[in-house]
């Protein structure tokens, strides 16, 4: 069952999207808080993200910039917004698509479905990262290397996530910390260092001992 995540601080037309979602069989994640929407996303794991431009605090198109930094996930906006600037700022900021209100439920649910086709196959072969001889299946949280697997927790999985979509990249311990636990402002910075060892033991058990590396005062980097 394909996961979405809606955004939208609407109430009614949150709710509305969400029981007409449900109707054709996808499990829905509505966001009730809007402060730490990056943490929700990364929580929930959605296959595809319904995004409000007018949000509290911090808009769509900052939400949006946050989870493209993580992930490639398809991502539509829903806004009242209708200048064609609107619409070229949401695509530049890495959206699939752009759905003015008030729009036809029939139109969202056609979209969502086209874009879900268009990124996953029916094998869930987009459902899992591959590097190497090392196989992530997102759906379970485990990763394989020949015949064997692991599980990982919930950290070592967003750490592994983040470090995979940008494979041959430096991603930097802030950016990590970020992605990890940007509510949270006082996180001991030998807490990333703690996950980071977990999961580079759990994937040498597998057999590959080098498989994330360190950038002295930089990062981290799968090559």
């Amino acid at each position: 069952m394909f996961r979405i995540l809606i955004v939208e601080d609407d109430k009614k037309i949150r709710q509305i999207v969400a029981d007409t979602l449900r109707k054709w069989q996808y499990e829905v994640i509505e966001v009730t808080e809007f402060e730490h929407v990056l943490n929700d996303f990364t929580r929930t794991q959605p296959h595809l993200v319904l995004l409000d431009v007018n949000l509290p605090l911090f808009d769509g198109y900052y939400w949006c910039n946050q989870i493209r930094s993580v992930s490639k996930v398809p991502i539509i906006f829903l806004s009242s917004r209708n200048q064609n600037m609107d619409v070229i700022m949401a695509i530049n900021m890495g959206a699939d698509d752009y759905v003015q209100k008030p729009f036809d439920l029939g139109v969202l649910v056609a979209k969502v479905s086209a874009l879900l086709r268009r990124n996953y196959t029916y094998q869930d072969e987009s459902l899992q990262l591959t590097h190497g001889q090392l196989v992530f299946h997102l759906s379970n949280s485990t990763v394989q290397v020949g015949g064997q697997t692991a599980e990982l927790s919930r950290n070592e999985f967003i750490i592994l996530q983040t470090l995979m979509r940008n494979a041959g990249k430096i991603v930097s311990r802030d950016d990590l910390m970020q992605v990890l636990w940007n509510d949270e402002q006082f996180v001991d910075d030998n807490t990333l260092t703690v996950n980071v060892n977990r999961l580079r033991r759990k994937i040498a058990q597998l057999g590959l001992d080098e498989f994330i590396g360190t950038r002295k005062g930089m990062g981290y980097i799968i090559e």
